[in-house]
């Protein structure tokens, strides 16, 4: 009977409400996560058990807030195609080819469980050791995963965008971090971009209900709003 009482409302007023027998109706936040489904260019990680949050520690994780669709042009989805897309929007590999801090593992719902990153790439602010100012001064930095596994072989790139301090500060997030992280890429990915002879506009979806809006499960408890940017890129 509550159930149906509950559905006349709107599920963004919808309050506590008291019962004879006691106890209350729990509250239903307006920000509820989506139910998974099957998406076109990727396949939602929940629906085989994995999540948009990889693991940095066994208990909290970053998120993956970008997508890059496999309806992109296929040069995107293998490895040295993705690569040159990174490099024209201003992200390169780590300062010397040395890796800074520890593999994050994520779990695509894909079939292989929890895989480390195949891909961190760093800001890269100048012709010649672009990176290694990242490095010192901070800036924008990914961590990449492809969905790949036997059950959900989508070749989508998931992506863990975030801004982060420079090496004094061992590179902890920056407030508002992960939000200003996406967004930033975003911003260059919609401008158009080119490198080696190649170039790519991408055009852009706004996803909620894939992430929970706040710091639930986030490491170093930084909220994030809960958008997730699924990017379609094309060669032009």
């Amino acid at each position: 009977m509550f159930k149906v009482l509950l559905s006349l409302l709107p599920v963004a007023l919808a309050t506590p409400l008291s019962f004879p027998w006691g106890g209350q109706e729990p509250v239903v936040h307006s920000w509820a996560l989506q139910a998974p489904k099957a998406e076109s260019g990727w396949t939602d990680p929940r629906i085989l058990g994995g999540q948009f949050i990889d693991f940095t520690t066994p208990r909290y994780g970053e998120p993956l807030n970008i997508v890059i669709s496999n309806l992109s042009d296929p040069f995107i989805l293998t490895d040295e195609g993705f690569r040159q897309y990174y490099k024209s929007i201003g992200f390169s590999e780590e300062c010397l080819g040395l890796h800074y801090g520890h593999v994050h593992k994520a779990n695509l719902g894909d079939g292989d469980e929890r895989k480390s990153e195949h891909v961190l790439a760093r800001q890269h602010y100048f012709l010649r050791w672009g990176t290694c100012w990242e490095t010192l001064i901070g800036g924008n930095h990914f961590r990449a995963w492809k969905q790949n596994g036997t059950m959900a072989d989508t070749g989508a790139w998931f992506l863990a965008v975030s801004k982060e301090y420079d090496s004094t500060r061992n590179h902890m997030i920056v407030p508002n971090g992960y939000n200003i992280g996406r967004d930033m890429l975003v911003e260059r990915a919609l401008e158009g971009s080119s490198w080696n002879g190649m170039s790519w506009v991408a055009e852009i979806e706004w996803r909620e209900g894939l992430l929970e809006a706040g710091y639930k499960g986030i490491n170093h408890a930084i909220a994030q709003d809960g958008r997730v940017a699924i990017l379609t890129v094309h060669r032009v």
